[in-house]
């Protein structure tokens, strides 16, 4: 029987401290240059409405108590330094000895609930280019290898099955009946959250090409 690391961990993140976590991960990739961060950017990067499920309206207090709980469980730590103002930096991936590709796709699970795996193609492209679905999808299957994450059950009226993070404790959702999930096959179209995904992975694709397309003239 395999062990896996959450069998062994310590600690399990309640939802003040994964949104704190993900806040975390997320800045220090896309604005190095405010990284490590204050409190006050803290708290507005766990409220801020784009790229978050759910929006939350965390308050001083909220944030500073699971600052203090990753704290304790050597997930974060406090930067005083000659800085007026106290910064907060995560110690998550080198405590967890996580590459790029793992830290990604853990930080979009953490700020957007579970999500199949061209949303999460998509949607890591800010903190890692991954070059296509298949590499995703190794990325999810080492992560579940080690527990950090699940694949689960199809629902009902959805194609791809979605995955998530359980560094919050596990994820229950309903067997879902294959008949159901096959509804398209049966006239159904797409969802809007198909439909939302497949734009998402549109824009990525385009900017990918885009970005190839101006290398070729530097």
């Amino acid at each position: 029987m395999v062990t896996t690391y959450t069998e062994n961990m310590d600690w399990q993140l309640d939802a003040a401290e994964l949104r704190v976590l993900g806040a975390l991960l997320e800045k220090e990739k896309t604005t190095p240059e405010y990284y490590p961060m204050s409190l006050n950017a803290l708290i507005n990067a766990c409220n801020q409405k784009s790229n978050r499920e759910p929006v939350v309206t965390y308050d001083e207090e909220t944030v500073e108590t699971a600052l203090d709980g990753l704290r304790s469980k050597g997930l974060s730590s406090r930067i005083s330094g000659g800085s007026r103002v106290p910064k907060h930096e995560h110690r998550f991936t080198e405590r967890c000895n996580l590459g790029r590709r793992e830290e990604a796709v853990l930080c979009v699970l953490m700020l957007r609930g579970p999500q199949t795996v061209g949303e999460l193609r998509g949607r890591t492209e800010r903190l890692y280019n991954f070059d296509d679905l298949e590499s995703v999808e190794h990325t999810l299957q080492r992560l579940a290898e080690i527990g950090f994450v699940k694949k689960l059950p199809r629902q009902a009226g959805y194609k791809e099955q979605r995955w998530a993070q359980l560094l919050a404790g596990d994820v229950e959702e309903a067997e879902e009946a294959e008949v159901e999930a096959d509804a398209p096959a049966q006239g159904r179209g797409p969802s809007d959250r198909e439909r939302i995904a497949a734009l998402e992975q549109e824009v990525a694709d385009l900017k990918r090409a885009f970005e190839d397309f101006r290398r070729n003239f530097e």
